[in-house]
């Protein structure tokens, strides 16, 4: 046969992955049944769907740390989620995962979340903390089961219970409109990488936009256990090349360390007691993928010193706060003069409820269109 048909993926996954990993085969099917696709597997369908969303298309202008407007060079939500998925893709290949799985987890991670980031998302949160909560991963499930409408036979995209589990993390004490993935005391191995990857894509992509800035300086993190070490092994001090060449090239061995530690620790640990199944693996009382103690407490001083001297920034937390008033001011305005709403999200009051239907739509607005929204709504001076 000279080409490849969804039942050849499925027989490669059966030979090439380890036995602990998810198989596309065997997944545990969609919350409404439909028929395999000809040349693709089930997981490669969820990533295909999740790319052509919209919500996956808005991410482009919904802020990582800064805003999306203040320089075309900053990460957004969009460039983010592509880095991570990256990453993804890396370890689940060198541990023998299913790669496709890992990188649709990753692509549909922050479709929930909201404009201007986690500033938004803490203003949501208290907004609705009387009427069911509000959290991005929560949102984002929201969105793959239930907001998006592309399909005539069901709202949502109909992923798989692999795919959304891996969404959904272990947040499921809320209401969810359809029945949620089954539980379990550990989940895939692939949502487990899914996670790291976001947590390394954020790190590395944080410290080069934070010195891009000059928010952050090398000086500042020549402290660092990982940063001296990943400066030492790119020849930072190598004076035939620029500081911003230097700077790149530390940033990326430090993305190297930390994706190289997680695969081999990660390894060592399959390797002292392996699962014979991933029906075996998902009842570990403990997570498998993880960093070596050296490398994970190196981790966590990187995230301490981005916590105290980049997101927490004069500059960083001036921006957060207009971007609070602006999420806080939409959605009090729309509760209190619901008629300032699209007819479509006025229609889903009898199902959803008031508040969660203003929530949803908030979530989903871009910075420009929630910057543009509480001007036309609360500026007085604003066209009519």
């Amino acid at each position: 046969m000279t080409w490849r048909t969804r039942e050849s993926w499925e027989e490669d996954e059966r030979r090439m992955l380890a036995p602990w990993a998810a198989r596309s085969g065997d997944s545990e099917g969609r919350l409404v049944d439909e028929p395999p696709h000809p040349y693709r597997s089930a997981f490669q369908r969820d990533r295909d769907r999740i790319v052509h969303a919209r919500a996956f298309r808005r991410l482009e202008f919904k802020t990582q740390v800064f805003v999306h407007v203040e320089n075309d060079h900053d990460r957004n939500r969009l460039t983010h989620t592509i880095e991570a998925a990256q990453i993804a893709r890396t370890i689940a290949r060198a541990l023998r995962l299913c790669e496709d799985l890992a990188e649709a987890i990753v692509l549909a991670h922050d479709l929930g979340h909201t404009p201007f980031g986690h500033a938004g998302e803490a203003v949501l949160a208290e907004c609705m903390k009387d009427d069911g909560g509000f959290d991005h991963n929560r949102q984002s499930l929201r969105i793959v089961d239930l907001l998006e409408e592309r399909y005539p036979d069901w709202s949502g995209l109909n992923l798989t219970m692999e795919t959304r589990e891996g969404i959904l993390k272990h947040g499921s004490q809320w209401s969810h409109p359809v029945p949620l993935p089954p539980r379990h005391a550990q989940r895939s191995l692939e949502a487990q990488v899914a996670d790291s990857a976001d947590e390394i894509a954020y790190i590395h992509h944080d410290l080069d936009d934070g010195l891009r800035s000059g928010i952050l300086s090398t000086p500042m993190l020549e402290g660092l256990a990982l940063w001296k070490s990943a400066a030492s092994r790119s020849g930072r001090n190598d004076t035939s090349v620029s500081a911003s060449v230097a700077r790149s090239q530390t940033i990326g061995a430090l993305g190297d360390t930390l994706i190289s530690d997680l695969i081999e620790e990660t390894a060592r640990r399959l390797a002292v007691d392996p699962p014979e199944s991933l029906a075996a693996l998902r009842a570990r009382p403990e997570p498998l993928v993880g960093f070596s103690p050296a490398i994970d407490a190196g981790k966590r001083e990187l995230k301490e010193f981005l916590l105290e001297n980049f997101y927490q920034h004069p500059r960083v937390l001036r921006r957060t706060r207009k971007a609070e008033w602006i999420v806080g001011d939409l959605f009090r305005t729309y509760r209190e003069d619901p008629v300032l709403l699209p007819a479509n999200v006025r229609a889903r009051f009898a199902r959803e409820g008031m508040p969660r239907a203003i929530s949803d739509y908030i979530a989903g607005m871009t910075d420009r269109f929630a910057m543009d929204e509480h001007r036309r709504l609360l500026d007085p001076h604003a066209p009519i």
